[in-house]
């Protein structure tokens, strides 16, 4: 493939590197960034087989910027920025860590054959993931995670130790449950995948490179022999143009089902507050909501003093929403969490706007609730956001994965946190 000079209007540097399906340039106008540009070719068993195959190009790149947006919507750290043309994306420049990731939820193909007695379709929980050194004159052996310890590779001046090793294996269990669930609404198992990390040049590591359909195994209603994935190429004994036209075909079909997984906005977290003087605190519940992909509508309403505005209000919009979340927001004498508890059968949380000066009485009147009623209490907005998220995500994949993305957040900063502060002090 001939090197270019300029993709999508934008005009390229020096060629960094050049890969079997892909070449990587500089771009001398947006310093950190590069373009991968995709290439008319697939490739299996590290390139022993090799066949041109018109317009793959275009649906590679089109499949890899669904999934990165989604990733990116997720919150994921990636190195993906956006789509510049029909076969090329813009991407942040990162050195890549030279290990392969790959997460299994059923056991097939290679897994097999290095774990001779585990019966095909054997299902991993937790998914299982294993690495694989990037070595293509000895077929990317599978590494140990110590095997990437002792390594030391040095990459954007980043050492990969422990620390980034633990960072990478969560992430890498991440990505495969966000694209798990989101294929799981169109009615297709992912079966495994791969991803790659890079480091950038501040030092982040991202998830790069690409995830296309020939990262992963996809089994439209979870049968093996409706597979649609690269593995359809890799088990032909010959390969024929009429051959060829079905893995395009597949791939094709992969990518033209990515654009229906959005996740739907059909729900809704109303959040009561029983005087207009708490609209400070309603507002902060509201600012977390919209921070994990919730839609937050505010209300001012009394259970004491307007009961039957408070439950025609309720039923409106019990009438018109399947997926509804009521915070309850009332302070002193908490009527407005439990007569909704009452009288609705969509969750209820208490978060009473509470006072230093008199939290225990304010938060008793949330907690002593009559019999036969089940709303929650928590104190602070962000977990009234975070407990209506939890209930929303079970129907709602991109909610879900907003959450596990904040999880996994906690989780890097904490080690990040402890690398900064280990060392012996003496005077």
């Amino acid at each position: 493939m001939a090197t270019v000079t300029e993709v999508g209007g934008i005009k390229t540097g020096k060629l960094l590197i050049e890969g079997k399906t892909k070449q990587v340039y500089d771009v001398p106008s947006m310093p950190g960034h590069s373009i991968l540009l995709n290439k008319d070719r697939i490739t299996a068993h590290n390139g022993v087989r090799a066949h041109d195959l018109e317009g793959k190009a275009k649906i590679s790149n089109q499949t890899n910027a669904k999934v990165f947006t989604l990733l990116n919507r997720a919150g994921l750290k990636t190195a993906f920025v956006r789509m510049i043309s029909d076969n090329a994306f813009l991407a942040r420049k990162c050195d890549m860590v030279p290990i392969e990731w790959v997460t299994r939820r059923v056991a097939t193909g290679s897994y097999l054959k290095r774990n001779p007695g585990v019966k095909e379709g054997y299902r991993f929980a937790p998914a299982k993931v294993e690495t694989f050194f990037k070595d293509d004159a000895n077929d990317d052996p599978q590494w140990s995670e110590e095997q990437i310890v002792c390594a030391g590779f040095k990459v954007n001046g980043v050492t990969i130790g422990q620390d980034e090793v633990d960072i990478m294996r969560q992430t890498t269990a991440l990505v495969f449950e966000v694209l798990e669930r989101a294929w799981a609404t169109r009615n297709c198992a992912l079966i495994d995948m791969k991803i790659e990390f890079g480091v950038d040049a501040d030092g982040q590591l991202l998830v790069a490179d690409v995830i296309d359909s020939d990262s992963w195994r996809l089994w439209p209603a979870g049968d093996k022999r409706m597979m649609v994935d690269k593995q359809v190429y890799r088990n032909l004994a010959n390969v024929t143009a009429a051959d060829l036209d079905v893995v395009k075909r597949n791939f094709t079909w992969v990518s033209d089902e990515l654009d229906k997984m959005d996740a739907p906005a059909s729900h809704l977290v109303v959040i009561l507050m029983g005087s207009a003087s708490d609209k400070e605190h309603c507002e902060k519940i509201a600012k977390h909501c919209a921070a994990l992909g919730l839609n937050a509508e505010l209300r001012v309403t009394s259970a004491h003093k307007g009961t039957q505005t408070t439950l025609h209000m309720v039923s409106e919009y019990e009438s018109v929403l399947s997926e509804l979340v009521f915070i309850t927001v009332a302070g002193r004498s908490n009527g407005l969490g439990p007569v909704l508890s009452g009288n609705t059968n969509y969750p209820v949380i208490n978060c009473p706007p509470v006072k230093p000066e008199n939290v225990e009485q304010d938060v008793w009147s949330s907690l002593n609730l009559p019999s036969g009623l089940g709303c929650a209490t928590v104190l602070y907005p962000e977990a009234a956001a975070l407990h209506a998220a939890q209930i929303l995500g079970m129907k709602n994949f991109l909610i879900w994965s907003k959450l596990r993305v904040k999880q996994l957040d906690n989780f890097a900063s904490l080690i990040m946190a402890d690398k900064k502060m280990r060392g012996v002090r003496s005077n």
